[in-house]
């Protein structure tokens, strides 16, 4: 179990930054899924269809965020923030699986940021409770 109890993690769709609380946040690692924009043109210039894209790019999804599932399990607060709808979508997620029951969790929106800023994000979110 990390000496931290508190998680804040940054992310959009394709890569999330885990920056534990302590005295001063620290950036603990990066997960990043598979499927990015590079990934998707090299599909399209294979000519496969719609189809097998979307499936490819949900599969990479899920696998991208059960490893930010078991990130989180040791942490007793964790705050997502971001500027896209995954760290809603992880949210869902989580608040649907049981080990995350006593987990407190909370979603808030935020643009593109610099390490710094993630960082002072973090402190200033926990540093109020």
């Amino acid at each position: 179990m990390p000496t931290a109890t508190k998680l804040g993690i940054w992310m959009d769709r394709s890569n999330a930054h885990l920056i534990e609380f302590k005295i001063m946040p620290s950036l603990i690692s990066i997960i990043i899924t598979k499927y990015n924009h590079v990934e998707m043109e090299y599909s399209l210039s294979k000519s496969e269809n719609e189809s097998i894209l979307h499936n490819k790019k949900q599969h990479q999804q899920a696998i991208y965020y059960k490893k930010l599932e078991e990130a989180i399990i040791p942490y007793e607060e964790v705050i997502l923030f971001g500027p896209t709808n995954a760290k809603t979508e992880l949210f869902n997620i989580l608040q649907s699986d049981h080990r995350f029951a006593k987990t407190k969790i909370e979603v808030q929106s935020a643009d593109q940021m610099t390490e710094n800023e993630k960082r002072a994000f973090v402190l200033n979110h926990f540093k109020e409770d």
